[in-house]
Parts: C-alpha cells; structure tokens; sequence
C-alpha cells in the first residue's frame, strides 16, 4: 500500500522570494511536501534503491549573461536505463517496452492527490478522461538532489504528450514548494524524453536561473502568453496559486497545437517573478509568489539518443547544464553552450510564423 500525500489549495506556498541572489527563501521553514519527496528520497538511496549514489555533484556558473550552471555527473551517462527509441512526437504507447508499471514498487515514495472537498479539483479534458491521481517516484538515475517523476496513474499507460492534468499538478507542485530551487519540467517525443509513458520530471536545484525573472515581450496579454527575452526562444507563462486552472488550459491549448503540427517542444516550470517587459524594482524581481512555466518548441530528435553526448532538453534550455563527460564539463564556454542550444531550436522566420500562428489560435480559443 502506497503512501497518500492528500494536498489542497491551502497548502500552496506564496510568500517566497529570492535573497541576495542565492536559493535563500523568506519563510526558511520545509513544507509537508518538500519534507516528503526529500525524505522518502533520501530513504531509498540509503537502501541502495538508485543505480549510483548521487554525491555532491561538481558544479560551476559558466561566466557570461545566462548564468549557466554547469554540473558533471558522469555516472547517469554510464548507468542509466537505455533510452527508447523514439520514431515520432505522436508515437503510441507500448506495453512492451519499459513503463512505470514495471518499476519496484519501493520506487513509489507516494501517491499524490488533491482534497475535493478543499479547494477546486483537478479537472479533465471532455474528450480524454485523465486520472485524478499523480505517482510520485524516484528517478533510479538521478541528476540532482531529490530527482523524481511525477507519472499519471501508471494503470491509465498514457503516452508521453501532455494533459492538461498533467501540466495542472506540475505547476501545484512547484506551489507546494517552499524552495525556491524545486523544479519540474518535460521533455516531449522528439525532445529527448527517453520513456514513452506519460511523465513530469522534479528536482532541486540549489542555484538560481536567470530563467527566474528574464524579461519578456507579450504576445497575446490576455491568455498570459508571452516571448521569452535574451535568453534561448521560447514563450512564457505565469500562475499564482488562483490561477492554476485556466493558465493549465492555456498552457495545453498550446502544447496541444505543438503536437498536432509534430513540433517537438520542452517545458520547464520553477518559482520566478512576475512577468514584466522593463526593469523592476527590486521587490519583484526577488518575489517567487508564483510559477514561470517555459515552452521551447525545437527541432526533433529522432532515434535513441547518446547518453554521453550534451543533449539539449528541459534543463540545458533552462539554464542548467548536466555533463556526462569531463572534458566537457570543464571546457565549453557560455558562447559553446549557446552555440549548441541554438541548433537545436527552430530558425527565427520559423519561431515567428509560430508565434504568430498560436497567437491566432489562442484569440479563437
């Protein structure tokens, strides 16, 4: 029998804040949450339940504007999982290759689930019933502290494409939160995702990301769909704890047409500062109240990707950078690291046509 973390809307975290550009929050003190993935993690890499023991893991800021933090952990590249081998964005979900139903059950640290009678319920798309539940585990291939997958009821075998079930919890788990530094992102078929079940990645990251309060241009104010300034293209959005439910279903209509058009694409979700177009003060741009959720749409990567090679997915484009070989870790400069991302994303005339093209279908949404 798993453990239940049953959570509501008064559990969500809103006065936290960046100090002195370090990962310090106001309100210092762990929440239920944290204290749960953090313990129930830190347990099974003492039953040796991970593939390695994650250590303190190497890391330096690489010098320049992104404040890139680069960290090595040669071990994921030699012992994690064989990735699968990915042949579409849309690809159908098969029961016989690896998925979350064949994991130890000493895996689960537990099973996450709002309280209805508390605050608002997590909802379904009409057309795909989703479950009302999220498996919390832990990623046997750890790349930072407290690495685990946020997975849908395993028994429902969705394939990895987004629901609007799925981005809702990502983004109230990052609200659970009373660290900054807890993060949660996806990678979509085609953007390096190595598992075709439906999954959310979580960790902590005990550095902060320019990602956090880069300014922005809006593209369409009134669905709160913005571009993403100095910084890999992308677009942006922003939730407070009320405003969950509709920024989930803005986020899906997007992630939605991406996969249609077979756009392969990476979110990333962390604490940040409110969207804003000039300088802030410096009020707002300490202020964590709320969530910062990245969509990069990307050129696909088709095949089963080298786990040793400097892939480009949720964390790269975020601005944190694992490396599996030293050579690397130790070398590539912020200019190496931009040059690489960017061949990765679309051209500028592409990304604008997109831009314009969701523009147009968010406003006959």
């Amino acid at each position: 029998m798993s453990i239940q973390f049953v959570y509501s809307h008064q559990h969500f975290v809103t006065d936290v804040y960046r100090i002195s550009g370090n990962n310090s929050a106001k309100n210092s003190a762990s929440t239920k949450f944290d204290t749960a993935i953090q313990g129930g993690w830190a347990d099974r890499m003492a039953r040796d339940i991970f593939r390695y023991h994650l250590g303190d893991l190497k890391t330096r800021v690489l010098l320049g504007s992104h404040g890139y933090v680069a960290q090595l952990n040669i071990q994921r590249g030699i012992e994690r999982r064989k990735p699968q081998e990915i042949l579409s964005i849309k690809q159908e979900f098969s029961a016989k290759q690896f998925n979350f139903n064949k994991i130890k059950h000493d895996e689960i640290i537990f099973e996450m689930m709002k309280d209805k009678k508390r605050g608002t319920p997590l909802t379904s798309n009409a057309e795909c019933p989703q479950p009302q539940k999220m498996v919390v585990l832990v990623n046997v291939s750890p790349l930072e502290f407290g690495h685990c997958l946020f997975v849908p009821d395993p028994a429902h075998c969705l394939p990895q494409i987004l629901t609007k079930f799925a981005i809702h919890v990502g983004i109230e788990a990052v609200l659970l939160s009373s660290d900054p530094g807890f993060r949660v992102g996806f990678n979509s078929l085609g953007a390096f995702a190595s598992v075709n079940h439906l999954h959310l990645h979580g960790y902590y990251l005990d550095h902060p990301l320019k990602i956090e309060s880069k300014p922005v241009k809006p593209l369409c104010p009134e669905k709160g769909f913005y571009r993403i300034l100095d910084f890999p293209a992308g677009f942006l959005f922003y939730a407070e704890s009320e405003e969950v439910e509709k920024v989930a279903q803005t986020i899906c209509e997007v992630t939605d047409f991406l996969v249609n058009d077979n756009i392969a694409h990476n979110l990333f979700l962390t604490r940040g500062s409110p969207p804003c177009v000039q300088t802030q003060g410096e009020k707002d741009l300490c202020s964590r109240k709320g969530v910062r959720i990245a969509v990069w749409p990307r050129i696909s990567c088709f095949g089963a990707k080298e786990e040793s090679a400097f892939n480009v997915a949720l964390c790269e484009l975020a601005g944190h950078l694992p490396f599996k070989s030293k050579k690397d870790f130790e070398r590539m400069t912020e200019k190496d690291v931009v040059d690489v991302i960017q061949s990765y994303l679309l051209p500028e005339d592409e990304f604008h046509q997109l831009e314009q093209q969701l523009i147009q279908h968010l406003l006959c949404s």
